[in-house]
C-alpha cells in the first residue's frame, strides 16, 4: 500500500485516498488496556485490525464485535506463526509490566517479553511482514540523569522489566539492519484514562498503578490508599508523573503507522504529555470527580521511586505530527471515572 499523501485529522484518524485499501493489522495483546483503545482508533481509521491474545492479562469485553479474534500466545511458535498470515503491519503489545514482580520473577519475565519478541520477529521473517509498532517503556531509561527525559537521555534500567524493553528495541534494530523490518519503538510514559467515548471499556484486573487504585478506593473496593513518602523535594512533598491519556497513545499509533507506510525510517520516540501531575492532585481531583473522600495512608518511600519523572515528547510532536489532547488532569480523571461507573 502506498500512502504517501494520506493525512492524520486532529483526533489521529488516518484519512485514506480513495484508491487505498485498509491495512490488516495485527494488534498483539489487542484485548489489553492500552491494546483495546488502540484497535478501536484502527477501526475508525478505516483498518481491519487483527487481535491476538491469550487472555492471560486481556479481557474478553475488550473485543469488539466484528474483529477478528485469535486466542493464542507468542511463547507458542505454532501459535503466532499462522496468525501472520495476511498481515501488513504488527502492533506489539504483549509484554508482562509490574516492575517489582520483575525483580522477583525474571525467568517469567524473560520468556514472555524477550522470548516472545523473539517468536513474532522470527514470524514476520518468514510471512514477509516487514513494519512493527512496539510498546516500549520509560522504563528504559532508569533513574532521570536530567528533566525532561529526551530520546538521547541514557539508557539504564533499574529494574529488570525495564531491560527487557531496551532488550527488545535492540533485536529491532537487528532485526531492522538485518532483515529490512522497519520499526516505531513508542516509549510509554504512565498510561492512563479511557475512550472519551465510552467505546473501550474493560477494567483493569488487580491494578497496582495510582489511578486505578484510587478509582477502586473511591468505589469501595479497597478501604485505604498507601501514599509512598510525602517529603520528596516537590511542591506537595509527594512524586511528580508524567501521565499520558490511552485516546492520546491510540492516535500516535495511527501516527506511526501513517509514518511507517509513507516510507519514513525507523523511529524511536517519547509518548508523554510533557505536564507533571503529583500524587497529591491526582488524589484530590478523584476526590473532587467522584464525591468520595476515601482514606489516605502514608508509608514509607519506594526504594528507585525518582521525585519527578517527565517526559520531553518533542520529536513524536515533530516527527509525527502528534499532540496529546486528553492527558490534562481532569480529562484523565473524569474519563477513568466514567469507566468505572458504565
Amino acid at each position: 500500500m502506498n500512502d504517501t499523501n494520506n493525512k492524520l485529522e486532529s483526533d489521529g484518524k488516518l484519512i485514506l485516498t480513495p484508491d487505498q485499501t485498509s491495512l490488516r493489522c495485527l494488534v498483539i495483546g489487542g484485548a489489553g488496556y492500552i491494546g483495546s483503545h488502540i484497535t478501536r482508533a484502527l477501526i475508525r481509521a478505516g483498518h481491519t485490525p487483527v487481535v491476538f491474545d491469550n487472555l492471560n492479562t486481556g479481557l474478553k469485553e475488550n473485543l469488539f464485535e466484528g474483529v477478528e479474534f485469535i486466542k493464542g500466545d507468542i511463547r507458542n511458535e505454532s501459535e503466532i506463526n499462522p496468525a501472520m498470515k495476511g498481515i501488513d503491519v504488527v502492533i506489539y503489545l504483549a509484554a508482562f509490566k509490574a516492575a517489582g514482580e520483575s525483580m522477583d520473577n525474571p525467568q517469567k519475565y524473560a520468556i514472555n517479553n524477550i522470548c516472545g519478541a523473539i517468536n513474532v520477529l522470527n514470524a514476520m521473517c518468514e510471512a514477509n511482514v516487514n513494519k512493527i509498532i512496539f510498546s516500549s517503556s520509560a522504563a528504559v531509561y532508569g533513574d532521570p540523569k536530567y528533566l525532561p527525559i529526551d530520546e538521547d537521555h541514557p539508557t539504564e534500567p533499574i529494574n529488570f522489566y525495564g531491560f527487557t524493553k531496551l532488550k527488545i528495541e535492540r533485536l529491532l534494530k537487528w532485526f531492522n539492519q538485518l532483515k529490512g523490518i522497519n520499526f516505531a519503538s513508542l516509549r510509554y510514559f504512565n498510561a492512563v484514562g479511557y475512550d472519551p467515548d465510552r467505546g473501550a471499556k474493560g477494567l483493569e484486573q488487580n491494578p497496582s498503578n495510582l489511578l486505578p487504585v484510587l478509582m477502586e478506593a473511591a468505589k469501595g473496593i479497597r478501604s485505604y490508599v498507601e501514599v509512598y513518602g510525602d517529603d520528596y523535594d516537590t511542591d506537595d512533598g509527594s512524586c511528580v508523573r508524567d501521565y499520558v491519556h490511552v485516546s492520546d497513545l491510540a492516535s500516535a499509533h495511527l501516527a506511526a503507522l501513517n509514518k511507517l507506510f509513507a516510507g519514513s525510517e525507523s523511529m524511536t520516540l517519547n509518548l508523554g504529555s510533557s505536564a507533571g501531575i503529583s500524587v497529591f492532585e491526582m488524589i484530590n481531583e478523584v476526590k473532587k470527580i467522584s464525591g468520595v473522600d476515601f482514606e489516605v495512608r502514608f508509608g514509607p518511600r519506594r526504594p528507585g521511586d525518582p521525585e519527578i519523572l517527565l517526559a520531553n515528547s518533542q520529536r513524536a510532536c515533530e516527527m509525527l505530527g502528534w499532540k496529546a489532547q486528553y492527558s490534562d488532569l481532569q480529562t484523565i480523571v473524569k474519563t477513568t471515572w466514567q469507566a468505572y461507573n458504565q
